[in-house]
Order: C-alpha cells, then sequence, then structure tokens
C-alpha cells in the first residue's frame, strides 16, 4: 500500500490537459446553486433552510437490519443493522458525487487493490447506480455527436446503444487472447489522416472481457498505456469483474494501478467499477462507481 507520502510525489497531469476532452454539452453545464451552497452548512451555528431538507426525526423508518453470509464459512451469518446517524445520513440530501462514509470506503479500496491515494493526487470518487450509469455520463461528458471512439472488437453490447445515441464514429480495435491488439492500433494510429478528428478515448473490459472472456495480459496493458500517452487519448477501463479473477497466475494490475507505477503522470484512465458481481446485481443494491481524475 502507498503511503501518503509517496502518493504525494506522484506527477498528475494539469487540468489544461483534458480541455479538448470535454463535450461541449459538459462545458455548457453549470453547478447547481443549490449544491454549491452546501459547504456554508458546515458553518457552526448555521441553521439551513437551503435545500429543504427533512428534520431526521421525522424519517418513518428507524433501523434497516441486513443478515450477511459468511465469504468463508456459508453457514454462518451477521446481522448487520443501520440506525441512528448512519441512517439518517442514507435516507438525507447528500453530495451529488455519494456519500461521504461510502466514499471514504471506496477510497480505501483503491488503496488496497491499486495502491493509489485520492488525497495527493487530483483524482475523485463518483458513486452511480451502476457502471452502465456511469459508463452513459462520462460518455457523454467526454464526446460530442459524430465524434470517434476507439472500441475493442468485439465489444460489450451494453455500451452500443450509448454510443449509437451520440451518432459516435465506433472505431474498432481488433483482440486477440492476450486483450486489444496494441501493434494493430499503433498502426491506425500511425497511419491516422490529418484531416480525420482522432478518437480521444478508448473503452475496454480488461478482465473477463465481455463477451470474449479475455484478460489483457501484462504486456498489452503497457503498451495500450504508452500508446494512450503518446496519442493523448484517455483509456476507459470499465472493470465489473475484476474481482472475479481466478487465473493461475498473479493477476495483471489494473491501468489505474500500472499508470502510477512507472514514473509518468498519472490521469490517463478513467475507472469503472461495480460490486454487482460480488454483493448484488439487483437494480437498488447495485453500486457502481467511477474514479476520475
Amino acid at each position: 500500500m502507498a503511503s501518503e507520502s509517496s502518493a504525494a510525489k506522484r506527477e498528475i497531469l494539469p487540468a489544461s490537459y483534458y480541455e479538448p476532452f470535454i463535450s461541449e454539452a459538459s462545458k455548457a453545464r453549470k453547478p447547481s446553486p443549490i449544491r454549491g451552497l452546501y459547504p456554508l452548512e458546515s458553518i457552526p451555528g448555521m441553521i439551513s433552510l437551503l435545500a429543504g431538507k427533512p428534520a431526521p426525526q421525522t424519517f418513518p423508518v428507524t433501523s434497516i437490519s441486513v443478515n450477511v453470509r459468511s465469504p468463508f464459512d456459508p453457514t454462518k451469518e451477521t446481522q448487520l443493522t443501520i440506525k441512528d446517524e448512519a441512517l439518517a445520513e442514507s435516507l438525507q440530501y447528500t453530495a451529488t458525487k455519494g456519500i461521504s462514509s461510502l466514499l471514504n470506503w471506496v477510497d480505501g479500496l483503491q488503496k488496497i487493490y491499486h495502491n493509489r491515494y485520492s488525497g495527493d493526487e487530483g483524482w475523485s470518487i463518483s458513486v452511480g447506480t451502476g457502471s452502465q450509469d456511469l459508463l452513459y455520463k462520462a460518455f457523454n461528458a467526454l464526446l460530442n455527436p459524430g465524434d470517434p471512439i476507439f472500441i475493442e472488437a468485439p465489444v460489450y453490447g451494453g455500451v452500443i446503444p450509448i454510443l449509437q445515441a451520440l451518432k459516435c464514429e465506433l472505431v474498432e480495435v481488433p483482440t486477440d487472447a492476450e486483450g486489444v491488439k496494441t501493434a494493430d492500433l499503433r498502426s491506425m494510429l500511425e497511419s491516422w489522416p490529418e484531416s480525420r478528428p482522432r478518437p480521444r478515448v478508448i473503452y475496454t473490459v480488461p478482465y473477463g472481457c465481455n463477451p470474449t472472456g479475455t484478460t489483457a495480459s501484462l504486456e498489452r496493458r503497457k503498451e495500450l498505456l504508452s500508446l494512450a500517452r503518446q496519442y493523448h487519448f484517455l483509456i476507459l477501463e470499465d472493470d465489473p469483474y475484476y474481482y472475479l479473477y481466478y487465473g493461475e497466475q498473479e493477476r495483471p494490475p489494473s491501468y489505474f494501478k500500472l499508470e502510477a507505477e512507472d514514473g509518468h503522470p498519472v490521469g490517463q484512465v478513467l475507472r469503472f467499477d461495480s460490486l454487482s458481481k460480488i454483493l448484488s446485481a439487483g437494480r437498488f443494491a447495485l453500486l457502481g462507481y467511477h474514479v476520475f481524475e
């Protein structure tokens, strides 16, 4: 696990780097005037009438209890109860990007599995109702109607309707048993016509890719990351199967982890994660989040 001091030494891409990546629709969006004033509520003694928040003691739900099966012994269960302040927080209006306690937990998960620390690296976390929800938002934030985008072929079918609705040009990059064929991608980039807009984004599922089942090799991951830096495109790492890796070899690092290990500035990867495959696939229990620079 990286210490805060070591993570702080990592160079990060400047905010100006991302200006060409933001869609016109996203640039036109303005912050909510109400939510922009939320920080004022933390002033001691402040009585806020800002967002029409109901008094927590008026909520009809007083506690929520669930039984959780042990991941080590399926015959054993533990009862978890949400009440008092935790329940009030979960029922109340909160920050757009998610409940702070949940965000802190997800942040800690990034430290454990990807050796990343948000405190001094300039990235943040946004929680949604699933990766699909967040993919939709990310595509709309990064792509204008008609823009080209690199997609691995074959690609996860769930993103096709989103990209078609944006009228994007889908530029297919071949794959094989090691993932995206980076030699083919390099050839495409080197021969790309100057008069034609080059894709600013590549979408990939690096672990157990749907529909091929392929897990990208470490060598291919490094090559793709190198190309992203050289040709200035972002890697959208959609990783719902990360926690289901059963390979005999050591699990390759995520792109999010890998980009922080070779001394280059971090910020080339937009990571999408999910607990839907290990916690619940139900709509209301589905947890998705993305980590963005």
